[in-house]
């Protein structure tokens, strides 16, 4: 049980991979997702958070891949092979990094929790742009999922789910 009293759900035996949620805030199908490409599955199944914080940090151990240069996305593999890509908002790119900061590199290793780029909320949503948050496991062919917790609130380093 996490040192704040909170339940946590019980991981699957045989996992081979556990998902942390890598933002504090609400869990929501990836259909809800108001872009084709992720509510459609195009780039792997997952799920999308809406944030209530401006923190973003791993959700497995195992390396950063990708950094886009704008930082609204990131991509982690993981030590076991999962591919996850962390995509902040949606058109976001056309901010061109403004109001987000890196904490990590391409070839950082990390570890669940461990910071990897904060951002501006507010700032964000101000300028008109939705903040929901697609967390996708790109080679999702290679695993069945079974999801720890679907929908509702979320803190960070929550068991999300587990890939086997």
């Amino acid at each position: 049980m996490p040192s704040d009293g909170s339940q946590q759900p019980a991981v699957h035996e045989g996992s081979r991979e556990i998902i942390h949620s890598p933002i504090k805030g609400e869990v929501k199908a990836l259909s809800e997702v108001k872009d084709g490409v992720f509510s459609a599955g195009i780039m792997g199944k997952g799920f999308a958070i809406e944030p209530e914080e401006g923190e973003v940090v791993s959700p497995v151990r195992g390396s950063v891949t990708t950094i886009f240069k704008t930082k609204h996305a990131i991509g982690i593999t993981s030590d076991q092979g999962a591919e996850i890509l962390i995509h902040i908002g949606l058109d976001t790119v056309k901010l061109e990094g403004q109001w987000f900061t890196a904490h990590v590199k391409e070839g950082d290793k990390v570890a669940p929790g461990d910071p990897l780029v904060s951002f501006d909320l507010e700032q964000i949503k101000d300028a008109g742009y939705d903040v929901i948050t697609p967390v996708i496991v790109t080679n999702t062919d290679q695993y069945s999922f079974s999801p720890v917790k679907e929908i509702g609130k979320v803190q960070t380093k929550e068991v999300l789910l587990a890939l086997s």
